[in-house]
């Protein structure tokens, strides 16, 4: 991954038409994504800003570019959205984060994940912290970044980083199955359903609770033509 990579992936979701429902994430060849290209921490990509010109911009500056790089792994998080990460291989650092960013994520038997940051005395910074953390617990997921060990594809599955693990050469096949078992689902009613699954960690119980009912509520009224 480059700047540019992540330039065009923010495109992408700016340009995305509102009629979409639901975007499956692949990649071509034998890995999902090797991480960070070295040339962004050395010698920028066409005139793009290394780490070092980063290291000598003011602070305000430099958080600003990273916030635009940013905005590449945050769209697919849109309430309106289902959004399905087919991994293979590897997918390592910024590619981890990539594949954090979805809603969900198949991943074939060879899979391998890493948060490889810390290697290079640097943090993740892409948006992977919080739904690593959502998914395995502050523990674990604090391992995972402090150690930049591999996680395989078992692994993934039994910590919840992956939703399935399917044979290698089905992957593509049954991804594009997944998803479209989930287009069947009535449109408003999964957007309620991922609002209501995605606001329970920041909600107590009652709270929880209550947006059940008003979501619930919604939906009858919808159905009911009110």
């Amino acid at each position: 991954m480059t700047p540019s990579t992540w330039w065009h992936l923010a495109e992408i979701g700016r340009a995305l038409p509102g009629t979409v429902r639901a975007v499956l994430l692949r990649a071509e060849g034998p890995s999902f994504c090797a991480g960070l290209d070295r040339s962004v921490l050395i010698g920028g990509e066409n005139g793009a800003k290394t780490l070092l010109d980063l290291a000598s911009a003011g602070q305000t500056d430099a958080e600003m570019t990273i916030e635009a790089f940013q905005e590449a792994f945050t769209w697919w998080r849109r309430p309106d959205l289902i959004t399905v990460a087919a991994v293979q291989g590897h997918a390592v650092g910024a590619g981890f984060q990539l594949a954090l960013a979805c809603d969900m994520r198949l991943v074939s038997e060879d899979a391998r994940f890493a948060m490889r940051e810390i290697t290079l005395g640097l943090v993740p910074d892409l948006g992977g912290t919080k739904p690593l953390v959502d998914l395995v617990g502050p523990a674990r997921a604090l391992e995972i970044c402090a150690t930049g060990r591999w996680i395989d594809a078992t692994e993934a599955q039994s910590v919840g980083l992956a939703n399935k693990v399917i044979p290698n050469d089905d992957l593509a096949m049954d991804a594009e199955v997944f998803v479209r078992e989930l287009l069947a689902a009535d449109r408003d009613a999964l957007i309620e359903t991922k609002a209501l699954v995605q606001g329970a960690a920041r909600r107590d119980y009652d709270d929880q609770r209550a947006a059940e009912r008003a979501a619930q509520v919604r939906r009858i009224r919808a159905l009911a033509g009110r």
